[in-house]
C-alpha cells in the first residue's frame, strides 16, 4: 500500500486549495472537503462488477469517472494522498456498531478507518462511514467530546478497543469500534469479499453538503439539517438518475448495467 497518490487529480476533485504540509489544518481542511465532494455509494457491488482496491483503479473510479464508492474506497485513496502530503498513516480495521441494538458484539471487520500522526499526536480519520461519516479528524483521546463542523463525537474506551460514537438528536449512539493494529491491503480484499456481497441487493448513497446530510437507501431520500429530516420517496428510474446525479455528484457509469440495478431500489418491499 505504498504507491504514489496522484496529489493534483485528488486536489482538484475535491476543490482543496492551500498548503500541504503535513499539519492539523491541512487534514481538517482534506477531511472536511472530501465527503462533500465523493459520495458515498453502493453503485458496483449495485450492478454485480467487482470493487478493486488498488490505488490505481480507486483514482479511476473516484477522481476521474467522478464516482463515489465505500469504506475501503475512500479510506485507502485518503491514506495514499496523506502519504504523499508527508503524514504518517496507519491503516485500521473495524467492526461495525451502527444499526445493531446495544451490546450487539460485531463477528467480522468490515470497515476501515485511518490513525494519522500529526506531530506526534494521534488522530482518527475516516471519510468511508457513509451517511455518519466525520466531517473533521478526531484526537484519539478517551472520553472527549469532540466538535466537528457537524455532529459531536466521542471515542470510548482505547484499552485496547476503542469505540466511537455520535450525538444525534441529543443521544450518544454507537457507530463502530476498533483497535490500532495496522492491517494490509491483504485484509482488506478479504473483507471486501464479504462487502461486496452485502450491497448487491439494496442502493445506497450518501453526501454531505455543509450543514446537511443527503442519505438514499433504495427510493427513501432522507435530508438532515439542524436535528430535522425531510424525507423524499422517488417513483422512477429518472428521479433515482437525477438524485444521484444531482444530489449526491455522482456521474453515473454508461452502461447498460445501471438501469436494472437501479430498479431493484424500486422493487416492492425495498423499504421493508
Amino acid at each position: 500500500m505504498s504507491e504514489e497518490a496522484n496529489l493534483d487529480a485528488y486536489l482538484k476533485r475535491i476543490n482543496f486549495a492551500g498548503s500541504i504540509a503535513p499539519t492539523l489544518e491541512t487534514l481538517e481542511m482534506v477531511h472536511r472537503l472530501h465527503p462533500g465532494a465523493i459520495a458515498f455509494e453502493n453503485l458496483d457491488p449495485l450492478m454485480e462488477l467487482p470493487v478493486r482496491l488498488h490505488l490505481r483503479d480507486l483514482e479511476q473510479k473516484l477522481l476521474f469517472e467522478r464516482r463515489g464508492g465505500y469504506c475501503f474506497e475512500h479510506n485507502l485513496l485518503l491514506k495514499a494522498v496523506l502519504e504523499s502530503m508527508d503524514f504518517r498513516v496507519t491503516p485500521l480495521a473495524a467492526g461495525v456498531l451502527w444499526g445493531h441494538e446495544e451490546g450487539y458484539v460485531p463477528t467480522a471487520l468490515r470497515h476501515m478507518a485511518l490513525l494519522v500522526d500529526v506531530g506526534g499526536a494521534p488522530y482518527l480519520a475516516d471519510v468511508g462511514f457513509g451517511g455518519q461519516v466525520m466531517t473533521a479528524p478526531l484526537k484519539l483521546r478517551a472520553d472527549l467530546e469532540q466538535t466537528t463542523p457537524n455532529e459531536r463525537y466521542r471515542l470510548l474506551g482505547g484499552h485496547p478497543k476503542w469505540r466511537l460514537e455520535s450525538e444525534i438528536a441529543g443521544s450518544w449512539m454507537p457507530l463502530y469500534e476498533f483497535t490500532v493494529a495496522p492491517q494490509t491491503l491483504d485484509d482488506y480484499l478479504a473483507a471486501n469479499d464479504l462487502t461486496m456481497a452485502a450491497f448487491r441487493d439494496d442502493l445506497v448513497a450518501a453526501r454531505v453538503e455543509g450543514p446537511k446530510r443527503h442519505a438514499l437507501r433504495n427510493a427513501r431520500l432522507n435530508t438532515h439539517e439542524n436535528g430535522e429530516t425531510r424525507t423524499r420517496m422517488l417513483t422512477s428510474l429518472l428521479e433515482l438518475r437525477d438524485v444521484l446525479t444531482n444530489v449526491f455528484g455522482i456521474q453515473l457509469p454508461d452502461t447498460d448495467r445501471l438501469d436494472p440495478a437501479l430498479e431493484k431500489a424500486l422493487r416492492p418491499g425495498a423499504l421493508d
